[in-house]
């Protein structure tokens, strides 16, 4: 008797955890089914949203333009992030070059100024550079022209003077606003090239003006009606004594100091023209 009612128990209970495996079993089955049917319909809207979203980028390019816009945005706030501000085109906007790759009398000049004004050689190469470009055409001695960048600012392209003289020339952006209306306005007088352009042009009218060298430099710094300038042509003969040592492969310490030399108006037959080709050559 009690055999048979124990049989009875196990099959009594055999057939309650076959019936909860097949319960189980049919719970997961819908689950799955259930995940399939969600996954199926979502991934059909999503391409029906795909499909609407590139037919109204091909019909309205304005909003495909903007979203691109946006896009990028979003990615380069992302590399910002991740790596810190970037912007790889910012080398565009840096004034300057190798001083080896200057002819020799160029890179001498770089690494004296260097030394002497504690600025680095890379940007005054390209100011050096174009001082023998701009001083041949305007029959200047190249030279001439970096003794007044470095009187007037020390070759600091940011300098301004008291009275509103600005940039490495020290030009007076005030009266000669229309020299640079060329060069996109009156800001450009603190891009070191333009400067440069601006106040040789400038020194060439207070050269024609003067009729010398000296005469021109005494209107240049303001005081061409006056006896005396200050020193300041004086000055600038000095430095330009020592610069033209320096070209000459003279060993000239940074703070050796020079005796002015006397030029002659610059036109297109003085000795001054010569020396520039010379120099420049």
């Amino acid at each position: 008797m009690t055999t048979a009612v124990f049989s009875r128990f196990r099959l009594a209970a055999r057939k309650r955890l076959l019936e909860a495996r097949s319960s189980a079993a049919n719970v997961v089955h819908d689950i799955a089914q259930g995940f399939f049917d969600i996954t199926h319909n979502g991934f059909a809207l999503l391409g029906l949203g795909l499909v609407f979203a590139i037919i109204t980028l091909t019909a309205r390019p304005d909003l495909r333009e903007a979203g691109e816009s946006q896009l990028m945005t979003w990615l380069q706030d992302r590399r910002d992030a991740a790596v810190g501000f970037t912007e790889p085109d910012a080398i565009d906007r840096a004034t300057a070059a190798e001083p080896k790759d200057l002819p020799k009398q160029q890179a001498a000049l770089v690494f004296w100024l260097a030394r002497k004004y504690g600025v680095a050689p890379e940007p005054l190469s390209v100011l050096v550079s174009e001082s023998f470009e701009i001083g041949a055409k305007a029959k200047l001695d190249p030279t001439l022209i970096l003794a007044i960048m470095a009187i007037e600012s020390g070759f600091n392209p940011f300098a301004q003077s008291p009275v509103g003289a600005q940039g490495l020339m020290q030009v007076m952006t005030k009266i000669h606003h229309d020299k640079y209306e060329n060069f996109g306005g009156k800001f450009a007088a603190f891009d070191p090239v333009t400067n440069l352009r601006v106040g040789v042009k400038v020194l060439q009218e207070c050269i024609s003006k003067a009729g010398s060298v000296e005469g021109g430099l005494k209107f240049y710094v303001g005081a061409g009606n006056n006896t005396e300038d200050g020193g300041y042509a004086g000055k600038v003969m000095a430095e330009h004594a020592r610069l033209l040592s320096v070209v000459q492969g003279k060993n000239v310490p940074p703070t050796a100091r020079g005796v002015p030399v006397k030029l002659e108006p610059a036109d297109t037959d003085s000795k001054s023209t010569d020396k520039v080709a010379a120099l420049v050559s």
